[in-house]
C-alpha cells in the first residue's frame, strides 16, 4: 500500500516505468537537508517539495533583501525583511501540505552541523562561502552521508555528487578532493562582487533536487565522483572527473572532537594571500623582478616625480584607463598613504583572478620614509 496520502498529485512521475510506486514511497520516507535558502536552495526545495519528498530541513539564518528578489524565486516583495528558512518553509507547505518541514533559522556550525545532519538522508548544499562548503562537506564524510554540491557565479554553474561510491570504482570523493586547500584567488569573490544571471542558479539548484531525487530512489546515475558545469552563454555543459586526493586527508577532521576544534574561518582566510605588501618587499621586487607599478593619485597631487616609472591612473577616472594595465608582469598600485590604493587592488582583483596584484602598505609617504631611514 502507498504510504502517500494523495497519489494523484505525483501520478506523472509514478507512470515513468523506471520509476513507479516503490521510488515514490521512498521519497515519501525521505529527508533531505537543504543548507541555504538562496538563489541554489529556493528551486531545489520547490521541486522536492512537489515531488513529495516526506522531510525537509531548512538551513538559513538570513533575511530576504530586494536584491534576493532576481533569482530566489520562493520570494517576493512582502517577504522582504522575513527570515529565509522560516519563510521558505512556509511556501513549500503551501505548495504540497503532505510533507513535513522542520526549519533552522541560525548559521550552521561546527558546534551544531553533526547534530542537525545526522537526522536526515542526504544534504543538498546551497551555500555561498568556502567556510560552510568545507564545514559541511566534513560532517558528511563524518556521517556517511550523501552530498550534492552546486555552485554560480555570473553566466556559470556547476554540481556534483560527493560522498557517494561510485558503481564501478566504489571510490567516494568529496569537496576536499576537487579543492584540497580553498581556491585563494577567488577565496572572497561571490555573486555580490560579480553578479550572476537569475536562471543561472535556477537551472543549478534544480539539477540539485535531479540529484538528490536520483539518489532517494536508486534511478539513474548520480555525478559521483564528477562535476558537472554549465555555460549558459554559450549553452555548453563539460564534465570532468574528481579523482582521490589522499594528500588531503591529514587536514580533515577524524572524529567529533576534532570536528568541533576545527576552525573553517581560519583555514579558509590563511589560504588568502595578502594584497599588500611592505616598503623593503616592494624595492626587493623593484630589484628582482620587472614590475608593472600604477599610480591612482590625483594628478594635482605632490609629489609628482618618483624614481621609478609608474602608470598615472587617478583613482576618480581609473576605470576609464584599464587598458593601459599590463597583466605580463606582477602589478602593484602605489598611492600617498596606501588606502585608495587597497581599494583599487581589490577591484582589480575581481578583474584579473590570478594575477598577482599588490597595493603598497603605507603609500609613498612609508616608502620615502623608508628610504631615508636606509640612508642613515
Amino acid at each position: 500500500m502507498s504510504l502517500l496520502k494523495n497519489n494523484n498529485r505525483y501520478d506523472r512521475q509514478i507512470r515513468l516505468k523506471e520509476f513507479g510506486q516503490t521510488a515514490q514511497d521512498n521519497l515519501n520516507r525521505a529527508k533531505v537537508l537543504v543548507i541555504g535558502a538562496g538563489g541554489l536552495g529556493c528551486p531545489a526545495l520547490q521541486y522536492l517539495a512537489s515531488a513529495g519528498v516526506g522531510t525537509i530541513g531548512i538551513v538559513d539564518f538570513d533575511h530576504v533583501e530586494l536584491s534576493n528578489l532576481q533569482r530566489q524565486i520562493l520570494f517576493n516583495m512582502d517577504d522582504i525583511g522575513k527570515p529565509k528558512a522560516e519563510t521558505a518553509a512556509t511556501k513549500i507547505k503551501a505548495m504540497n501540505p503532505e510533507i513535513q518541514v522542520h526549519v533552522y533559522s541560525f548559521k550552521i556550525t561546527n558546534q551544531n552541523a553533526l547534530d542537525i545532519i545526522v537526522e536526515y538522508d542526504i544534504v543538498i548544499d546551497g551555500s555561498d562561502d568556502f567556510a560552510t562548503r568545507y564545514l559541511v562537506n566534513d560532517a558528511c564524510v563524518l556521517l556517511n552521508k550523501p552530498l550534492v554540491y552546486g555552485a554560480v557565479l555570473r553566466f556559470e554553474g556547476q554540481i556534483g555528487v560527493f560522498n557517494v561510491a561510485n558503481l564501478s570504482t566504489r571510490i567516494k570523493s568529496n569537496y576536499r578532493d576537487l579543492f584540497p586547500v580553498p581556491p585563494a584567488s577567488q577565496s572572497h569573490i561571490s555573486c555580490n562582487d560579480l553578479g550572476v544571471l537569475g536562471v543561472v542558479p535556477g537551472i543549478i539548484g534544480t539539477m540539485q533536487a535531479a540529484e538528490a531525487i536520483k539518489i532517494l530512489t536508486n534511478i539513474g546515475n548520480p555525478l559521483s565522483n564528477k562535476i558537472l558545469t554549465y555555460d549558459v552563454l554559450k549553452n555548453e555543459f563539460y564534465e570532468f572527473q574528481i579523482t582521490e586526493n589522499k594528500g588531503h586527508s591529514h587536514q580533515m577532521p577524524k572524529d567529533k572532537a576534532e570536528f568541533q576544534a576545527y576552525n573553517y574561518e581560519w583555514f579558509c582566510s590563511t589560504h588568502e594571500p595578502s594584497l599588500e605588501i611592505n616598503s623593503t618587499e616592494f624595492n626587493q621586487m623593484r630589484l628582482n623582478e620587472e614590475l608593472t607599478i600604477i599610480d591612482v593619485r590625483e594628478m594635482y597631487e605632490q609629489p609628482v616625480e618618483l624614481e621609478f616609472p609608474v602608470i598615472r591612473m587617478p583613482l576618480s577616472r581609473w576605470e576609464e584607463d584599464l587598458l593601459m594595465i599590463s597583466t605580463n608582469h606582477t602589478i602593484v598600485v602605489v598611492c600617498q598613504s596606501g588606502v585608495r590604493s587597497l581599494a583599487a587592488v581589490k577591484k582589480l582583483k575581481v578583474l584579473f583572478l590570478d594575477q598577482n596584484i599588490y597595493s603598497l602598505q603605507g603609500g609613498i609617504h612609508a616608502l620615502k620614509n623608508n628610504d631615508k631611514l636606509n640612508l642613515l
